[in-house]
Order: structure tokens, then C-alpha cells, then sequence
């Protein structure tokens, strides 16, 4: 019989979700966004799929990009094994089909009864991978029930979560049963999964799989159109940037001298925020093109938004100097490591709780630095821009750290073997 705890959570959601879908659909149209289709969400018209796969589950954009290595070293050991690869948002979603990750990729299902149950006939999978803190209970009672172990890999909990999650522990113990191995970020990560309630002897500290991730390839012919356009500017990436940050990026740029203004590469968290981004760069007196009409851009051109999924990885290596969003604003911060894996310095706002044990390697080692207003974003600017040496320096020890904690993605692979006999 279901816990209490399941019963609770199945009710809330049942009722919740139909009062939360108007909402929510009206805020996609309004920002122009595609979620994956419910139909395939609630479990009907599910491609073919292989059978006694390991099923994959990464939310977004982060979490795909810590499955890739994942998945890479898996298929390398064991080419024969099917894998599905689901997701929860769009950019994810997109982000995973485009980079041929698995067998199948397929939305996530509804957290609820019926959508799992038919997603778990279907594939019947021998192993189900959660990536980082994807704690869905209706998924892990699934498992349970039917004997499917359950892995959450390159797990963390961050410092609100905590909170949140303490809050919620004697609701949260039972759920979490049906988790057979916890693969942690850091000793802090275990203890904190010990503390809402994963069994202690079923975690274990395999280190962040982020910083052994490789970029994706990016087309030869983007970076030739991205360099063409820049015409020899140095080049400042502001990657992953949330609603607030951008008119500060852009002012930002503004307030260094006019003979020195670098080209920028805006990269919107949210791709379908690019049109509004275009009309705020025109605001500002700065001429900006979209990333798909590229090859239509002028050399004058002083920013290109970036509105496509999964090319910003790779674009980061024209970068001089990397802004990463979402830290301006109290959104959680985004991931250093893509960047920096170019030898490319790494300015940051204060907000960066998603990635509060990277950046204090980052912050530590000189590889970043913090900035709290457009001001002190405009002046970090200036001074790489203007003391290439030290830019350099910046980025070399960017190098050093991820040479320092690679190994993660190995340790993983060899946590999830026992599993797949």
C-alpha cells in the first residue's frame, strides 16, 4: 500500500495541476514558449520504445549537460545497452534531441499515476538514472513497486532547498526509500541528502560531473559568421542571462570607452525572449541581430542574441571575457565551468546559490570574480578588456581547477555498474 505521504502528494497535484494549466499556458503564449505536448506527457502516443533501457531523467539545459559525459561513458563500456533520455522543460528537451544523446528522447511524464504507469510499461527499464536533486515521488514509488533500481547522480541540495526540505522530513523519509544509490557533488551534498532522509549507507561522494563535461561542437561555419560579424573586437559572452540582467549587460557595454566597445553575444536563458531583447539592445542606440540571421549581420553590428538551444557551450571559445547570468538577479547563478573550459575568465553577480560550491573554487582560485551592480560589471570589464595578462591568468587557473576535480564523470559510471547486471 502507498505511503501517507504519497496519497498527500498525488491529491495536491491532481488538484493543483488543472488550476495551475490556464496559468500556465497563457504565460507560454505570452513569451512565445513550447512546452513538450501533453499528450506525450500524460503517457498517450509515447514513440516505440526499446525495452529494459536505463532511463535517463534530466530537467533542462544543466542537467542534460551533466547527463551527456554520463551517457557517453556508459554507451563506451556498454555500446549494446538502450538508453532513453527524458526531460521536463523545452530548451531541455530540445537541447537533449539535438545532441543525440540516446535511443529515444521523450518529455517527462506528469508526476502522477496514470502517466507513469504507462511510461513504465512501456519501456520497462532495468535502471532509472535521476539527474541532480530530480526527487519525483510518483516516479520513485513506481520503482519501488516493480524492483527498478533508482540512481540520483551528481546530486546536490542547495542552501534554500535545504531549508525547504528539513521543513518536509518526515514526509519526505518514505518517499525517498525507493532510492538505491545517491552519488553526491561534495561531502556537504551527502550529508544534507542524509538529512532529509535518503538512507546514509546508500550515499556516496563522487564529485561534480559539470567539471568533466567537454562543450559541444559547434559548427564551423557559426564561429566563421560570430567572427565575421565581431571583425576583430575583443568579445564579451553574457551567457544565460535572466529578465533584469540584460539592460545592465548592455549598459554595461555602453559605459566603456566608445573607441574599446567590445561585440557582445547576449544569450538568453530563454531563447524566446530574443525579440524582446532586440527592441531593448535598439533602445539603447545599439544595433543587434538575431543569431539566425547571422550571415545578414554587418560587421558594425554590436550584439548578436543568441536564439537557439545548445550553442552556447561552444561559443564561449570566442569569448575574451564571460558574463554569466542569472546572478544579478535572484535567480540562483549558472554554470562557470562552460567557459572556463576555453581558458576564459568568469565575471559573476552575487546570486549563484545553483552553483555556491563551484564558485567558491572559481572565486578562491582568482578564475572569477563577483560583481554587484552594472557599475562594477562595466569596470571588471574594462580591466580584463584592458590588462590582457591578467585575463589570461584568470582563465589559466579556470584550467588548473578542472583539471583538479575531473574524475567525477568515471567514478559515476563505476557507482552505476553493479546496477546493470
Amino acid at each position: 500500500m502507498a505511503p501517507a505521504p504519497l496519497w498527500l502528494y498525488r491529491a495536491l497535484l491532481t488538484v493543483g495541476l488543472p488550476l495551475a494549466a490556464p496559468w500556465l499556458l497563457l504565460a507560454d503564449r505570452r513569451r512565445g514558449k513550447k512546452r513538450p505536448p501533453w499528450s506525450q506527457r500524460l503517457g498517450w502516443r509515447l514513440p516505440e520504445l526499446p525495452q529494459r533501457a536505463v532511463w535517463v531523467q534530466a530537467v533542462s539545459v544543466g542537467e542534460v549537460a551533466v547527463a551527456r559525459p554520463v551517457l557517453g561513458e556508459l554507451r563506451r563500456r556498454h555500446p549494446e545497452l538502450p538508453v532513453i533520455l527524458s526531460a521536463t522543460t523545452a530548451t531541455g528537451l530540445a537541447m537533449a534531441s539535438g545532441a543525440h544523446l540516446a535511443d529515444v528522447t521523450l518529455p517527462f511524464p506528469v508526476d502522477l499515476p496514470g502517466p507513469v504507469r504507462r511510461m513504465m510499461e512501456a519501456a520497462q527499464p532495468r535502471l532509472v538514472v535521476l539527474v541532480e536533486t530530480e526527487l519525483w515521488p510518483e516516479l520513485l514509488a513506481a520503482c519501488g513497486a516493480r524492483g527498478i533500481p533508482v540512481a540520483l547522480v551528481n546530486a546536490r541540495i542547495s542552501d534554500r532547498s535545504l531549508r525547504g526540505y528539513r521543513l518536509l522530513r518526515a514526509l519526505l523519509r518514505p518517499l525517498l526509500a525507493p532510492i538505491t544509490i545517491a552519488l553526491a557533488q561534495s561531502e556537504q551534498d551527502a550529508e544534507r541528502l542524509a538529512t532529509i532522509g535518503v538512507a546514509a549507507e546508500r550515499i556516496r561522494t563522487t564529485g561534480n560531473v559539470k567539471f568533466d563535461a567537454a562543450p559541444p561542437g559547434a559548427r564551423p561555419r557559426v564561429l566563421e559568421e560570430v567572427q565575421r560579424v565581431a571583425a576583430g573586437r575583443t568579445v564579451v559572452v553574457a551567457g544565460s542571462t535572466m529578465p533584469g540582467e540584460d539592460g545592465i549587460v548592455l549598459d554595461a557595454l555602453l559605459a566603456l570607452p566608445a573607441e574599446r566597445t567590445p561585440f557582445l553575444l547576449l544569450a538568453p536563458r530563454h531563447p524566446e525572449r530574443a525579440a524582446e531583447l532586440l527592441q531593448l539592445a535598439a533602445s539603447k542606440g545599439l544595433a543587434a541581430m538575431r543569431r539566425t540571421f547571422i550571415a545578414d549581420a554587418s560587421p558594425g553590428c554590436a550584439v548578436i542574441v543568441l536564439d537557439t538551444v545548445g550553442e552556447l557551450a561552444a561559443l564561449y571559445q570566442l569569448a575574451d571575457v564571460a558574463f554569466i547570468g542569472g546572478s544579478l538577479v535572484a535567480t540562483g547563478g549558472h554554470n562557470p565551468i562552460e567557459p572556463a573550459r576555453f581558458g576564459v575568465p568568469v565575471l559573476t553577480g552575487p546570486h549563484v546559490r545553483n552553483f555556491a560550491a563551484v564558485y567558491r573554487y572559481f572565486i578562491a582560485a582568482g578564475a572569477a570574480r563577483v560583481v554587484h551592480s552594472g557599475e562594477a560589471l562595466a569596470a571588471a570589464l574594462a580591466a580584463w578588456l584592458d590588462d590582457r595578462e591578467a585575463a589570461r591568468r584568470a582563465g589559466e587557473a579556470g584550467l588548473a581547477l578542472l583539471a583538479k576535480h575531473a574524475g567525477a564523470t568515471t567514478r559515476t559510471v563505476d557507482a552505476l555498474e553493479p546496477l546493470l547486471q
